[in-house]
């Protein structure tokens, strides 16, 4: 009878604890929190001969109108120096994740590690990156 009390105080509590819009100055909710806002890189895989370089890059979008949609990557060493820009001409809305290919990247051979960045048409660069160890050159 002495934890009836002590219980509903807990669940009290609890619910008081619970986020809502109100009470969230930024307007984020969980669900907000939980949304894929950038497109992820998954995937990077690099062939090299010499200093040209084929990268195979595998991207998760997160699509929801033909506004906004992966339309490519670029490719970092790791202090941030952009060596280049792969474009994508269309969405993939259908095919999620996907993976495509940039041929013919000249990357430096004093160049070891390379990090690979999605973007997209609303927002940008952002999201998960993958960092790839570059072959024996």
């Amino acid at each position: 009878m002495t934890l009836r009390p002590f219980a509903v105080l807990v669940v009290t509590v609890l619910a008081g604890c619970q986020a809502t819009d109100a009470d969230d100055p930024a307007g984020a909710t969980s669900a907000a929190v939980d949304e894929q806002r950038f497109p992820d890189v998954l995937e990077a895989t690099v062939e090299c001969e010499g200093t040209n370089c084929d990268l195979e890059v595998t991207i998760s979008s997160p699509y929801d109108t033909p506004a906004r949609y992966a339309d490519g990557w670029r490719v970092l060493t790791t202090d941030g120096t952009e060596l280049g820009v792969h474009d994508l001409a269309h969405d993939h809305a259908g095919e999620q994740p996907f993976t495509r290919t940039q041929r013919d990247l000249e990357i430096p051979s004093h160049v070891e590690v390379v990090v690979v960045e999605a973007r997209d048409l609303e927002h940008g660069y952002g999201g998960g990156t993958v960092t790839v160890t570059l072959p024996d050159r």
